[in-house]
């Protein structure tokens, strides 16, 4: 197996693993969120090589991801998790 081919199994396999993840705009994430009581949120500062706020919460047994550019005004009553880094599909 070729070095891409081998990579592009561990991207598949990487996939499967963690569900189904739909990414969304910013805005569109906010109204998820804002759906939701208490809603968790999963978030990530930007780094060198990953510019961007990430975001990440659950709804109706979705994955939604986002990444924006400053920081998102979330509700009140979200539970926001900090994650040392995240990792995305582009």
């Amino acid at each position: 197996m070729t070095a891409g081919a081998a990579a592009a199994a561990a991207i598949i396999a990487a996939i499967k693993a963690s569900g189904t993840l739909v990414r969304v705009e910013p805005d569109a994430f906010l109204r998820l969120v804002q759906k939701q009581k208490e809603a968790l949120v999963v978030y990530s500062a930007p780094r060198f090589f990953q510019p961007g706020h990430r975001y990440v919460t659950s709804y109706k047994g979705l994955a939604f991801f986002t990444k924006a550019s400053a920081l998102l005004p979330l509700p009140g009553d979200v539970e926001l998790i900090a994650a040392q880094s995240m990792w995305m599909p582009q």
